[in-house]
């Protein structure tokens, strides 16, 4: 075939083949139609096996045709000429390495296959992306049909696979441009075209979101190398960086992808250069635009974090090019370049030999990110503590940086994020695990060795030192130091001179003018500088020709000459002296050769002291590093300890994963921590609940040890030291952890069998050790009660049986471990089982009765905890308890009797009042307090479940009895029964005959405990009388109990209860009786509702003790609605301020709770504010900000804050005293305000306005505008920029001058509305001005009720105190609300001025 003689363009767009653009270009003749194709592309075929891939030229428009009708055509010919076009351009990337080499190529050759190239490249890259463009059609019609079938869905619709296809056709390409075809072209120079037509079609691939999915690999990488050689090949550098960046910006899933490519290219093409290309046009976007566009931000954050990781060492020395986005507002930047610098100190620079140059830039990238763990963002923040904690686990931060970045984290432990605080605390336990000092970090075992190496340091700079001074000095060094007292002495001498005859009579008569010199320098030596002086003035006469006293310059002054010749002679006379050691190597001798090796025995031994100085300060500074590292490790414990008990859970789980690590590096504190985790056993959180069970069993269940045995015996003395000092509740979470650990079998048999040989003394060990065994095996019976159940005579033989001394506290927890047997068998009307009781005459009950008797009259402080115990455990195994505690207690009041009869005899001759011993009138009572209680117990739960289970069991009988008949006819009786009408009554009437048992029965004459009263009652009638404290205490402790009886007995003996719970002097009383009244108040409600007040008063008590017993109580009663959140809740709110931290957290865990009951806090908020700031009965400045601080973060919701803000600006209006407006403008500021609540506060102007003179409310106003400002949207910006100027106008004007502004701004819509805000405040400021209190003043109601009739409001004589109310509509949400005649009947002046602005 003939060379063509046209020239083919590669068009920008297909529809410009259709116009002529110029002198022999080529355009397309005939559009065919889609019926005339596949003849067509046959013809082609039979053409190119003909004529080859030159065959193009002519079937061009073929081609063309059937990508002009491509959505339209039959998939099979689309397939057909995609298979055919493949074949085409690979027969050509076949031949052509032969046709370009070929010399004798003719230009119309050349130019035929230039054309065939650019033609069949066209074709085949256009189908390329007709397919793929049709495919991503097809996927986003399958997103909306469902996931499932897609794949064939698509296979039918195409005929193949085409994800499948793409590889082999982009790999074709890469084949075509790695040959040399730039020769086809005129001067070797490939068109822009060409390139951009091959590299156009990677781009376009890439832009489909699912390029990034696993399967599509090989396309990517086929992409990436077809770009790879464009790139190297083809100068295509600046084409694809502007690609790149564009891309970056607009599609997200692209980051990786590029990240891979331009890696690749980088390190296996060589390339590196585009990397620097690529960061250079990221650098020189500015950081404003970036922030404008976050989706660009994203993408190139995402890039440059990858290609940190991947290629670091490329991207370090780009990075200054970077560094103006550290500054920049978008975070994803910064986090990016944060990144890179960790991946550039973890890769790179991660070396104990680095150069000086990449020394520094390490520290510069440390220092980087740490000034940036303060960054203002918290995204931020929590990133730098990641990668703090990547370095950290890698080793590489330098040692000298440790302080700082560990101070960096405990600082941020503080920090408001959770993440934040949660990546901390990540990095400590990093810092733990990876720390170069020790495996156990316990700051007093190294203060020890840290202080004696501290003080052997400093002797062996001591001893140096003195070395040194004994050392020889150099002359020149000595003279220096002479001078500053030497040149004084002179000048002294100069302006008063002194005659020494004696000392010129002796140089005239006997000396030489070499033996003054020599005696003027030993003078020097001697530090004789007066007699030096002028013994050389004196030479200076009679030797004016001798050296070196002639004179040299005669211009110089006298003190110049003289000081100049001293300091020859001085420096003259000390060098020689050093050189007469050397005489000259022919001359030396022995002596002078032993000397020679001393020296140099001297010089050894002095590096050698060296050397051991150098290693004795790295060894301090090494001690040094480790204590204070383990100082902030401590620090950070107390911190951390504190956030076991946050409300997000993630937090919660990292504290106590931290807790473990730090208790594997025997940190001492760490104990403290892992008992406080204890109570997180009841977390509702199952993650939590599961974090503390993983704790301990990594500390517990895991121990060290060479045989089962010995790990049995490592993990019961871990677990005994937890028992030391434990706390009730301690006790109680280690008990349901044991329990769990037991169900599951994770204790080893070997774990109880070494447990009951040190409680049976097989093993030898300490009382101590014995009771915690025994404790154990009580905890591990609540999982297991057969442990015990099995062994139940062998306990009672260990704790039970007759001693002396008796071991109370011993006895005490074998009575508490065979509790625990009847856990699991407590009466059940599922399973209708009865109740495990033993006999009366069981060997445990008459031991449990001998010891409690016997014990009662020996003095013993132990034996009443345990007879507490012991009565427990008699009314919860014993059939028919009561008659068991009744001997008991008769037992001990005979004794007691006996015992004062013995006293009545021998005191008969001395005529005094017998008196019982106060132990045992204190074991008295107590004692009957026990059995009065327990006996209550046992009734309503024990004797009332077994009635009801009786019950139960024969109505199942008598049901089964009844016949079918029977059944029918009583349906209205069935149906009864189906409701539970008919147990219901039962039940009442069980509980009623159990009330009845204990108002009538119990306490009268004929029981037991009646006979005890009397006593009770006069004990604690009279303090005076019966002043010991520990009797005190029981009594008010027995009285409580037997109150809780009868509410009969409970009505006539409150008020002596309320008396001692008010007046008595003994703390331990008052903490006492509120627990009592607080029992009391669950029992009886109704009794107690009049003594609330009484209750609430003790939350300000003097003593420490009671007021933490008082709010425990309080919080109780109030979250279980047993009393009325009445006034007086402000007195817990002073507790949030409370010098003593655990009640103050008592206090913060009541509100959290309180919180959570719907509008509980925001109704209380009013009432607790205006007690709060009252003058006379509230709190300081200071005090009351950091309680309303603490209330005000309940209030989120938008209604509540603009209902708040109204309240608050209205108050402004009663109140009277520069503090309480301070007070009120500070409760506003705290307030999460929105624009409504900004709308509302300008509304009530008027009511704050002529405050403002104050910087304090001025500048809390500010700071609600400040805020305002940041979260508000621009459209908003007006309203705050009004509030502002009014603001700024009344602090420097005053009030009228707002209506001024308001005027000048055209304000005449607000004009009424401000004039009768205006007439009402000055008719409340009259009416004030009329009342002499300070406080928060409401008018009289007889002036309120003259002007407005329709008011219902009263007032007291009283000192007023104003309530707020809800303005909720639902009279359930008003928890605050007081009883009639507790509400002080002063009422709000908000509500006043609500209602004149709903009748206006």
């Amino acid at each position: 075939m003939s060379p063509q003689l046209y020239e083919f363009h590669l068009p920008l767009s297909p529809e410009e083949l259709l116009k002529s653009g110029g002198v022999n270009q080529y355009v397309v003749q005939e559009v065919l139609s889609i019926r005339h194709l596949p003849a067509q592309l046959k013809a082609f075929q039979a053409a190119f096996r003909s004529q080859g891939p030159l065959a193009m030229l002519e079937h061009f428009d073929t081609i063309y045709s059937i990508l002009h009708h491509f959505r339209s055509i039959d998939p099979g010919l689309k397939e057909d000429t995609l298979e055919f076009l493949i074949k085409v351009v690979s027969r050509h990337s076949q031949e052509l390495p032969t046709i370009l080499d070929d010399a004798t190529l003719s230009v119309s050759d050349r130019s035929a296959h230039l054309n065939a190239l650019k033609m069949n490249c066209y074709a085949l890259i256009r189908l390329l992306e007709s397919f793929e463009t049709m495919v991503s059609q097809m996927s986003l019609l399958d997103l909306d049909l469902g996931g499932k079938g897609k794949k064939s869905r698509a296979k039918a619709a195409h005929g193949f696979d085409w994800e499948e296809e793409r590889q082999p056709i982009l790999q074709l390409l890469t084949q075509l441009l790695q040959l040399d075809i730039r020769h086809l072209w005129n001067h070797s120079i490939i068109e822009e075209e060409f390139v951009s037509l091959v590299t156009g079609c990677c781009y376009r691939l890439l832009e489909n979101p699912t390029i990034s999915h696993q399967k599509n690999r090989p396309t990517r990488e086929a992409i990436t190398h077809l770009l790879g050689v464009a790139l190297t090949r083809y100068n295509h550098m600046l084409s694809a960086t502007v690609k790149i960046i564009q891309m970056l910006q607009h599609f997200e899933h692209l980051a990786p992808v590029l990240v891979t490519a331009v890696s690749l290219w980088a390190t296996d093409y060589g390339m590196k250069s585009i990397v620097g290309e690529i960061v250079r046009e990221i650098g020189q976007k500015c950081p404003q635009e970036l922030n404008r566009d976050p989706s660009g931000a994203k993408g190139f954050a995402a890039f440059l974090t990858e290609l940190a990781e991947r290629v670091p060492a490329i991207l370090m020395s780009n990075m200054c090019i970077l560094l103006d986005h550290l500054d920049g507002e978008n975070y994803m930047m910064r986090n990016a370049l944060l990144v890179a610098m960790a991946e550039m100190v973890l890769q790179v620079l991660n070396s104990d030999q680095l150069e000086e140059t990449a020394r520094d830039t390490r520290d510069q990238f440390l220092d980087t990110l740490q000034a940036h763990g303060h960054d203002v963002n918290s995204f931020v923040r929590s990133r730098v503590l990641q990668l703090f904690t990547r370095i950290v686990q890698q080793k590489a931060l330098p040692l000298t940086r440790f302080q700082a970045v560990v101070a960096l984290a405990v600082g941020r432990l503080a920090d408001k994020s959770v993440l934040v605080c949660k990546n901390a605390i990540q990095l400590l336990a990093s810092f733990l695990a990876n720390n170069p000092f020790s495996c156990k970090l316990s700051d007093t075992d190294l203060a020890g060795p840290l202080q004696k190496e501290t003080q052997k340091l400093q002797e062996m700079r001591a001893q140096r030192q003195a070395a040194r001074a004994s050392a020889v000095l150099d002359p020149e060094e000595e003279w220096e130091a002479m001078l500053p007292e030497l040149i004084p002495t002179l000048q002294q001498l100069l302006k008063f001179p002194q005659e020494e005859d004696k000392i010129a009579e002796e140089i005239a008569n006997t000396e030489t003018a070499e033996a003054v010199k020599g005696r003027i320098g030993r003078l020097l030596a001697k530090a004789s500088y007066k007699q030096a002086i002028i013994l050389t003035q004196e030479a200076v006469i009679y030797f004016q020709e001798s050296e070196p006293f002639s004179p040299v310059d005669p211009e110089e002054s006298e003190e110049t000459r003289l000081l100049n010749l001293l300091g020859n002679i001085f420096k003259g006379t000390a060098a020689s002296t050093q050189e007469k050691s050397p005489q000259g190597s022919a001359n030396v001798g022995p002596e002078q050769i032993i000397c020679q090796d001393k020296s140099s025995m001297l010089e050894s031994e002095k590096s050698r002291g060296n050397n051991e100085l150098v290693k004795q300060e790295m060894l301090v500074q090494y001690l040094q590093d480790a204590y204070s590292f383990s100082l902030k490790i401590t620090e950070a414990i107390g911190i951390i300890s504190k956030m076991m008990y946050e409300n997000t859970t993630t937090v919660v789980q990292e504290v106590i994963e931290f807790f473990v690590m730090v208790s594997q590096f025997g940190v001492p504190q760490a104990l403290l921590g892992v008992r406080r985790m204890l109570p997180l056993i009841w977390s509702k959180e199952p993650g939590v609940r599961e974090a503390v069970l993983n704790a301990y069993r990594q500390l517990y269940l895991n121990p060290k040890g060479d045989s089962a045995r010995a790990k049995a015996q490592a993990l019961i003395q871990n677990l005994s030291l937890l028992l030391v000092d434990a706390s009730v509740g301690t006790i109680q979470c280690l008990e349901e952890i044991l329990c769990e650990f037991v169900q599951k079998d994770e204790l080893k048999p070997a774990v109880t069998q070494l447990l009951w040989e040190r409680a049976t003394e097989k093993v030898p060990c300490s009382p101590l050790e014995r009771c915690c065994s025994v404790m154990l095996l009580g905890m591990m019976a609540r999982g297991k009660p057969e442990i015990v159940g099995s062994n139940l005579d062998t306990l009672i033989s260990i704790g039970l049986e007759e001693k002396s001394p008796q071991d109370y506290r011993l006895a005490q927890q074998v009575c508490h471990a065979i509790t625990n047997i009847s856990d699991r068998r407590k009466p059940s009307l599922g399973k209708r089982h009865p109740p495990f009781r033993l006999p009366q005459e069981h060997r445990l009950f008459d031991r449990l009765r001998e010891m409690v008797t016997k014990g009662f009259v020996h003095q013993d402080p132990l034996w009443i905890p345990f007879k507490e115990v012991a009565v427990t455990l008699i009314y919860q195994l014993a059939e028919g308890p009561e008659m068991i505690c009744a001997q008991i207690l008769q037992s001990c009041a005979k004794q007691a009797l006996e015992k004062l009869e013995e006293r009545s005899l021998s005191q008969e001759d001395l005529k005094e009042t017998p008196m019982l011993p106060t132990y045992l009138l204190m074991n008295l009572l107590s004692l009957a307090g026990d059995v009065a209680l327990q006996q209550l117990v046992h009734l309503e739960q024990a004797v009332s479940g077994e009635m009801c289970r009786r019950r139960v069991l024969r109505e199942e009988q008598e049901h089964k009895t009844k016949g079918s008949k029977e059944k029918n006819t009583n349906s209205e009786t069935t149906m009864e029964e189906e409701l539970g009408l008919v147990g219901a009554t039962a039940d009442d009437t069980e509980a009623e005959l159990i009330r009845s048992i204990c108002e009538m029965e119990l306490l009268d004459g004929k029981q037991v405990l009646a006979a005890i009263v009397p006593l009770l009652l006069k004990v604690c009638n009279n303090p005076g009388l019966y002043s010991n404290p520990d009797l005190s205490a029981a009594a008010s402790l027995a009285l409580g109990k037997f109150c809780m009886i009868s509410a009969t007995f409970c009505d006539s003996q409150l008020r002596l209860l309320f008396t001692m719970l008010e007046k008595s002097s003994l703390p331990v009383v008052r903490s006492n009786l509120m627990v009592v009244t607080g029992d009391l108040a669950i029992r009886f409600p109704n009794l107690v509702d009049p003594w609330t007040p009484h209750l609430y008063a003790r939350l300000r008590d003097p003593a420490q003790q009671v007021r933490k017993t008082a709010g425990m109580v309080m919080t109780h009663l109030i979250l279980k609605d047993m009393v009325k959140v009445k006034g007086q809740v402000s007195e817990m709110a002073v507790l949030l301020i409370d010098p003593e931290p655990q009640i103050a957290a008592l206090a913060k865990n009541f509100f959290n709770e309180l919180s959570h009951k719907g509008n509980a806090v925001y109704n209380l908020l009013p009432d607790i504010i205006s007690r709060l700031s009252d003058p006379e009965g509230g709190v300081e400045e200071e005090p009351f900000h950091t309680i309303m601080k603490q209330l005000l973060s309940y209030i989120t919701k938008d209604k509540q804050t603009e209902s708040l803000v109204e309240k608050l600006c209205q108050r402004f209006r009663t109140a009277r005293t520069e503090r309480q407006y301070r007070d009120l403008a500070y409760c506003v500021s705290q307030l999460p305000l929105t624009e409504r609540g900004l709308r509302k506060m300008l509304d009530n102007f008027d009511c704050f306005g002529d405050k403002l003179s104050d910087s304090a409310i001025f500048s809390a106003f500010l700071l609600v505008v400040g805020k305002l400002r940041r979260w508000t949207k621009p459209e908003g910006k007006a309203i705050i920029d009004e509030f502002e100027q009014k603001l700024r106008v009344c602090h420097t004007r005053g009030l009228d001058a707002v209506e001024e502004l308001e005027v000048g701004q055209g304000g005449s819509q607000r004009a009424p509305s401000t004039t009768k805000k205006q007439s009402t405040v000055s008719r409340q400021q009259h009416l004030a001005s009329a009342t002499s209190n300070n406080d928060f003043v409401t008018p009289e109601t007889r002036r309120t009720t003259r002007r407005h009739p329709n008011t219902q409001q009263r007032v007291s004589k009283k000192k007023p105190k104003i309530v707020f109310s809800s303005d909720e509509s639902s009279e359930e949400d008003l928890s605050a609300e007081m009883t009639e005649d507790e509400t002080p009947k002063k009422t709000t002046p908000i509500r006043r001025a609500s209602a004149r602005r709903h009748r206006s």
